[in-house]
């Protein structure tokens, strides 16, 4: 099973973009589906996340009311929706998956999945 990310591009602040993360022969019900980023010079931080257990989503607090995480479930696709964006939200964003994880343990964890990213970039 692959992830496989689009949708990033280059944009200026206060504008949005919808990354996409195709997930062939994933069942949305067993994996929490995540979308981190990573900027030059820093760690990989956790963004948002659809949890396997109760599909509610949670969101890194510098995104939240800016940033919708969504499944299509029929599709195996999850969607990154960013409003507002900010120069500091300029990053890699990367797709990750773990079987029955957890959005606090995936970063690290070796049984996390991860897709090979997609640029954005925010200009001023």
């Amino acid at each position: 099973a692959q992830l496989v990310e689009s949708g990033g591009g280059l944009v200026q602040a206060g504008g949005s973009l919808r990354l996409s993360c195709a997930a062939s022969e994933y069942n949305f019900g067993r994996y929490t589906m995540a979308w981190f980023r990573q900027a030059p010079g820093k760690e990989r931080e956790f963004v948002a996340a659809v949890s396997w257990r109760d599909g509610l989503p949670e969101y890194a607090d510098s995104v939240t009311d800016r940033f919708t995480i969504t499944t299509d479930n029929a599709n195996h696709t999850l969607y990154l929706q960013m409003n507002s964006l900010k120069p500091e939200d300029t990053a890699v964003y990367y797709c990750a998956s773990s079987l029955f994880g957890s959005a606090q343990t995936m970063r690290n964890s070796r049984n996390t999945s991860w897709g090979q990213g997609t640029q954005v970039t925010v200009s001023s």
